[in-house]
């Protein structure tokens, strides 16, 4: 791994490209010549992606420590460049490579090439003589300035190979605009012009190189965090991340400018502006400058009215009264750009950035005149009073309240950003502290209910410092809450309880009432959820948001105390009232997370894909996410897993930016699952290290983030492990609803791990409620699973027939329920026992299924397993390698194994065994194959695999 810092910087967020890039290094490397195109915007990195990977390739790039990747060429790599200048120069990028190929004992080289096809040839020739003696890399850097001949030129030279080691990587911008970026430095003589006729002919070659296209995204404001830790030993929080990454798009060098030229402070004030780096301030300006007078005032109107604007109030603020022709040339100097539709023009600036420049070269004072022209002028009530904010200096009582009146408004909406956004400006402008600390409240209050907990977040502290009061109190309760702090949350709550005057606050109470139904769901204590849910629903307005969630909530909580009748019943009264708008959101996420438990999971996967959306009036982030980490749970369920990967990573992106941390464990749990049982360690341990979450945190949190741990442990065949993953949860104290069948699939794995560990009583104790409860509420999905667990159990005990009858009931349990997985994980466990018990062909027709299930599913990991268990049964042996064929199928599956790394204990585990009897057939093993240790065995079998 490269280790020049400033080469890491650029390269975080890019782990994705790294791969892509890589695997045609590789791919080329095996004898598939091809070309990749790298692009993107001026900036984002890509050089840097190229050189970071061609470094860690080392057999084409010998890395040295101190390596200055300007200077010397590696070896196995050629690299040239294209620059704006000799863009119209035909051949000019062949003549560099035929030159650079040609050793250096000519120093006038081989004879220049005149055509495209005698510059193919020759390129052809060098560089299939080249790649004899190592891989050839050729990198041409800023194509889009290649001239075309020489592109097609190296097309024609990689069209003439079939199994040469030739890669051919071309950097290049993204697009034409790209080529003349607003902010770049320019050739004396004016702004940029249209690119010329080579270089558009360029870039329709590189079109026809798009097979195999690599492209650096934006940086994510995760990725910003950092890079600006890295880059200026910052720690920026979430929100100033996300600002800088929206005033950038992402780019990193532009990011590295800010974070260098601004001071530290900077990120610490939450009401910053943010400038454009110098190097870019300067360019804009001198561009603007070199603009005419109409343009000039055109442009500096744009920046005022904000980031789009009305082409019909610019050119009024401006005092323009024939704007086209300005618009031209603002356009041409790649200042603006314009959307037009019939009746109406849209200005935008080509980049944030070049807005930056423009605004902070206003003076202040014309600014702030501007600003109140654009309030008389502008028909839009929130952007009027904007403006109005804008043009003021100092404290303005009516103003504030005027703002306080439209949050009013926007809040009706449910349009919760707006709403706090509103609120913050309301409070900057209030005379009295008590205003400023109400409209600070309320406006955190809306940032939560808007999805944006890190922006929340960011003004605890000065919350916090407010006088303890009702308000103060439920708003830092609620806070806590989708921080994932329980005990925090309750004391906020009990105080802003205690403290609420029933006659005085009846609709703070109902909030109140509203957010412990929020804590109780988090602790996933069945009974408070209901108490408290009823008591909101008393309380509030029946078409409040609150009341609705309540009602959703109580379905659910009726539910986990084993009243599933009555939540039903619950959940039908409420849907015919439900209002319009977006609550039934609340009402589908509830009654789906109810169907999934109930053994309904194509109803439940309807309602919950119901709940998703946000986009509609007051559709809440926060609800949108638990739908998703439930209907990726009922898309495993169901056995579509593509569907439920992709469910839980568009969940984990938009769950990073809103910082709402009970649904986190949840979201993880899914991926981890899934990737585990398809093999993929590496991403599964990712997840599960994502979804962690202990006693402190709640028990919503804590439950899926024991269960991923566990799963993946189980999938690997770790059942210690699996024990131990789940221990927090066995020893939490309040368990009703924790233990109600249907909502957390973990006490049959529990048991099923305490039997396959020879824990036979433990595992029967614990066994025995749980398959009690599952009984009475006739939750046949629960019964099957912890079937499984009993027939484990009793086959360990040595009676077998029983052992077939739990297996077999399991099973029946399962009978027209679209559960695949579960049934697959009977039928292992059952073939699994068969097969010990020495009932070898009823075991391998299990077995069978098993295998094809898991196949069906794409559980990798468990159909290698199958295929081990049926090879160590010897009914349908697979080919053996002549040096193993002494050994019989049950000594070549504990031989692969041990020799895969696994100690007796997995070996035994894995094939359910004793670990006496591993040890017994390892005997034999050394014996029949003259070897004496395991590294021998491992040895033997890398000589003689067994083949399929």
């Amino acid at each position: 791994m490269n280790d020049r810092p400033e080469l890491r910087r650029s390269l975080i967020g890019r782990a994705g490209e790294i791969t892509a890039l890589s695997r045609a290094i590789q791919a080329a490397r095996a004898g598939h010549p091809t070309t990749v195109l790298v692009e993107g915007a001026a900036g984002i990195g890509k050089t840097a992606l190229v050189e970071h990977v061609l470094q860690d390739h080392h057999d084409l790039w010998k890395h040295r420590e101190g390596h200055d990747p300007a200077g010397q060429v590696p070896p196995g790599v050629l690299r040239v460049a294209g620059v704006s200048w000799e863009a119209d120069l035909p051949l000019g990028i062949a003549h560099q490579l035929i030159r650079a190929q040609s050793s250096g004992l000519d120093p006038t080289g081989p004879a220049a090439p005149r055509t495209v096809l005698d510059a193919g040839l020759l390129l052809h020739r060098q560089w299939s003589a080249r790649q004899e003696r190592e891989p050839l890399t050729v990198v041409v850097d800023d194509a889009h300035w290649a001239d075309p001949e020489s592109l097609r030129a190296m097309r024609s030279a990689l069209r003439r190979m079939s199994t040469e080691r030739v890669l051919v990587v071309l950097i290049a911008r993204e697009d034409p605009h790209e080529l003349h970026e607003p902010y770049d430095s320019y050739e004396a003589g004016g702004w940029p012009t249209e690119p010329s006729p080579a270089v558009l002919a360029a870039l329709e070659v590189l079109d026809g190189c798009r097979e195999h296209v690599v492209r650096p995204g934006p940086l994510t404001p995760q990725d910003v965090r950092s890079l600006a830790r890295d880059t200026a030993g910052l720690t920026l929080d979430l929100p100033a991340a996300r600002q800088l990454c929206h005033h950038t798009r992402g780019n990193p060098r532009h990011v590295t400018r800010l974070l260098r030229e601004l001071p530290h402070e900077t990120w610490q004030d939450r009401r910053c502006e943010l400038p454009a780096p110098a190097r870019c301030a300067t360019s804009v300006r001198h561009r603007l400058a070199r603009c005419g007078q109409d343009t000039r005032a055109l442009v500096e109107a744009c920046a005022v009215l904000g980031e789009d604007a009305l082409l019909a109030e610019a050119a009024v603020l401006a005092g323009i009264d024939t704007p086209l022709p300005a618009l031209d040339e603002a356009r041409a100097a790649g200042l603006l750009t314009a959307t037009v539709d019939p009746g109406r023009a849209l200005l935008t600036f080509a980049h944030p950035l070049v807005r930056a420049a423009v605004l902070t070269g206003i003076g202040l004072t014309r600014r702030a005149g501007l600003h109140a022209r654009a309030a008389e002028i502008t028909e839009d009530r929130g952007r009027r009073l904007f403006h109005r904010v804008a043009a003021t200096t100092t404290a303005d009582g009516p103003l504030a309240d005027e703002l306080d009146r439209h949050a009013t408004e926007r809040a009706a909406a449910g349009e919760w950003s707006a709403v706090a956004d509103t609120l913050v400006r309301a409070g900057r402008l209030s005379t009295g502290r008590a205003a400023r600390e109400d409209r600070l409240l309320r406006a955190v209050d809306a940032m939560i209910g808007a999805g944006d907990v890190p922006r929340a977040t960011a003004f605890a502290a000065e919350l916090e410092s407010f006088p303890a009061d009702t308000p103060r109190d439920a708003v830092l309760g609620y806070l806590a809450i989708m921080r994932g702090r329980p005990a925090e949350a309750d004391a906020f709550l009990t105080q802003a309880w205690k403290r609420c005057d029933p006659e005085r606050h009846r609709d703070l109470m109902a909030r109140i009432c509203q957010r412990r139904v929020l804590h109780a769901l988090g602790r996933w204590d069945g009974r408070d959820l209901v108490a408290w849910a009823r008591r909101a629903i008393e309380l509030a307005d029946p078409e409040d948001p609150s009341a609705v969630e309540s009602k959703a909530v109580l379905g659910l909580g009726l539910a986990a105390v084993g009243r599933p009748e009555e939540a039903l019943a619950a959940y039908d009264a409420a849907a015919a009232e439900l209002p319009g708008g977006a609550q039934p959101q609340r009402f589908q996420l509830g009654r789906g997370w109810v169907d999934l438990a109930l053994d309904a999971p194509e109803a439940a996967r309807r309602r919950l894909e119901a709940a998703v959306p946000t986009g509609y009036r007051m559709g809440s982030t926060r609800i949108s996410l638990w739908a998703q980490g439930w209907l990726a749970r009922t898309q495993f369920a169901l056995g579509v897993w593509p569907d439920a990967l992709e469910t839980a990573q568009r969940a984990v992106v938009r769950l990073t930016e809103s910082g709402i941390e009970p649904v986190r464990p949840l979201i993880h749990w899914t991926a981890a699952q899934i990737h585990a049982l398809r093999g993929d360690w590496e991403t599964a341990d990712r997840h599960a290290a994502e979804a962690a979450a202990d006693l402190h945190h709640y028990e919503v949190m804590l439950v899926p983030s024991c269960l991923a741990r566990a799963q993946v442990a189980e999938a690997r065949g770790d059942y210690e492990r699996v024990i131990e993953a789940l221990a927090p949860v066995v020893q939490l104290p309040v368990r009703e609803s924790i233990d109600e069948p249907g909502f957390w699939p973990w006490p049959d794995m529990y048991a099923n791990a305490l039997a396959l560990t020879g824990r036979l009583d433990e595992a029967d104790a614990f066994l025995t409620p749980h398959e009690a409860r599952a009984a009475r509420r006739g939750r046949r999905s629960a019964q099957a699973r912890l079937g499984l667990a009993r027939g484990r159990l009793t086959a360990a005990r040595g009676d077998i027939d029983t052992a077939r009858r739990d297996f077999e009931q399991a099973l029946a349990h399962l009978d027209h329920l679209p559960l695949p997985y579960d049934r697959a994980r009977v039928n292992f466990a059952y073939g699994q026992t068969l097969r010990r018990a020495g009932k070898r062909r009823e075991a391998d027709t299990v077995l069978k299924n098993a295998r094809d299930a898991y196949a069906t599913l794409g559980a990798r990991t468990y159909v290698e397993r199958c295929e081990r268990e049926l090879q160590a049964g010897g009914v349908h042996t697979a080919r053996t390698a002549p040096g193993l064929l002494r050994l019989t199928p049950q000594e070549r599956a504990v031989a692969g194994l041990v020799a895969a790394g696994a100690t007796n204990q997995q070996t035994a585990l894995e094939l359910f065994i004793s670990v006496k009897t591993v040890q017994y057939h390892l005997t034999n093993i050394y014996s029949k194959l003259g070897i004496r240790s395991r590294s021998e065995l491992a040895a033997r079998f890398r000589e003689s695999p067994p083949t399929g």
